[in-house]
């Protein structure tokens, strides 16, 4: 215990000796120093709270199923929706379906104390990989029923190693860990934890409500035109020299990307290799995009809508640090291509199972499938049905959590 709150106090230190330099440390400091403010000033006394808490963007989004449901239900009750990182809390800090929005403090013994005590919500949700031991340990002291949602666990996590000890015991603080899939509750079992439920995992809900939802956007229909279409989403460099290369050798495909990072130095990058036309989302009217055969999208918050004018996707980061997500490609039932650091993603490896998905770790074998994808139309047609059908057949993961919560 000693141990991780020191680790704790240090990461507490990094952070404040990082704020004159670092954007993001920043952000995050100053959202610190207002949040006992903030929930003084929001929270209505008499009010039911219901705490959702989510590391960043992500995993708010798998969150947002629940979130919604339980307003739908429940419209008496209150959200309060808190982030650990900037990447995610500056985004949603206006989100409607929460009735307070704000960090986490850092996981120290003082500010959790301070936190439930100004938020005194009446239970808690923690979306997925969340397991701060001071705030579990305090919910479960203070008899507030904690919930693990849309939660995973591999045989290489801390929990299940021989130095695991202290964040074994983390685990019997929740109420009940609702996990994704039968081989986490096994691993679980495995280690005494058995306040376990097979609920499967909430993004396929979300993902299905943003496709039911998903914008018309007049200016990428334009663009596509009725022919083959790459939609690359959440790219990085090292994914864009083996796609960009392919679209510059083979002039019947049109190619859509949407990068990860959207900055100038970035997007110069992309635009030096390729060689036809192109024009960026910023700039185009429907007239222009017609003429291009490479569309940049500069802007945020349309990809999820994009995919669905693919033939065929490909999702970036297998050559980082993982994928980015899958599933908002593979619902509008189009095949979906990525690198090969997929391990850790479940969905992933269940949609390659599936033959929704397939994965490249070099240009060769990128140029094998496209190659196939474009010239064998039923195989085309048989993969993008066994991706949308896999979404399909795993959601209803909120419904099973909540139908199993007393509120």
């Amino acid at each position: 215990m000693l141990l991780y709150n020191v680790a704790i106090t240090l990461y507490d230190l990094a952070a404040y000796l990082l704020f004159p330099f670092s954007r993001k440390p920043r952000k995050m400091i100053k959202g610190h120093w207002v949040v006992y403010d903030l929930l003084r000033q929001q929270r209505e006394e008499n009010a039911d709270y219901i705490w959702f808490h989510a590391a960043s963007l992500g995993e708010f989004e798998q969150g947002r199923p629940m979130i919604e449901e339980i307003k739908r239900r429940h419209p008496d009750k209150k959200i309060l929706l808190t982030f650990f990182s900037p990447s995610g809390y500056e985004v949603r800090k206006h989100y409607e379906g929460a009735d307070i929005v704000c960090y986490l403090p850092f996981d120290k013994p003082h500010n959790v104390r301070k936190f439930l005590d100004l938020a005194r919500p009446s239970m808690a949700f923690f979306i997925k990989y969340e397991f701060w031991k001071n705030y579990l340990d305090e919910l479960k002291r203070r008899g507030i029923p904690t919930y693990s949602v849309s939660s995973v666990f591999r045989k290489d996590q801390v929990f299940f190693k021989w130095y695991g000890g202290l964040y074994r015991k983390v685990l019997h603080d929740f109420t009940c860990l609702y996990v994704q899939n039968e081989l986490s509750r096994r691993y679980l079992a495995k280690i005494g934890v058995t306040d376990v439920k097979i609920a499967g995992d909430t993004r396929f809900d979300r993902v299905l409500e943003i496709m039911h939802s998903a914008k018309e956007l007049p200016l990428v229909e334009a663009f596509c035109g009725g022919g083959q279409v790459l939609v690359a989403g959440s790219s990085w460099q090292p994914d864009e020299e083996l796609f960009i290369r392919y679209f510059n050798e083979h002039p019947g495909m049109k190619l859509i990307i949407a990068p990860h990072v959207i900055d100038d130095l970035h997007l110069v990058d992309i635009i030096n290799r390729l060689k036809r036309p192109y024009v960026r989302y910023s700039k185009a009217t429907p007239e222009k995009a017609a003429k291009a055969d490479c569309l940049i999208v500069d802007c945020y918050g349309l990809l999820s809508s994009i995919y669905r004018y693919g033939t065929m996707s490909y999702v970036g980061g297998g050559f980082g640090v993982g994928i980015h997500n899958t599933l908002e490609a593979a619902v509008y039932g189009i095949p979906v291509i990525f690198g090969p650091k997929y391990q850790k993603f479940v969905e992933a490896k269940e949609l390659i199972e599936t033959g929704g998905a397939f994965t490249i770790s070099n240009y060769a074998a990128l140029e094998a499938l496209l190659d196939r994808l474009v010239s064998d139309k039923e195989f085309l047609t048989k993969s993008g049905e066994a991706a949308g059908h896999y979404v399909v057949s795993r959601a209803g993961a909120t419904e099973k959590i909540l139908e199993d919560i007393t509120l």
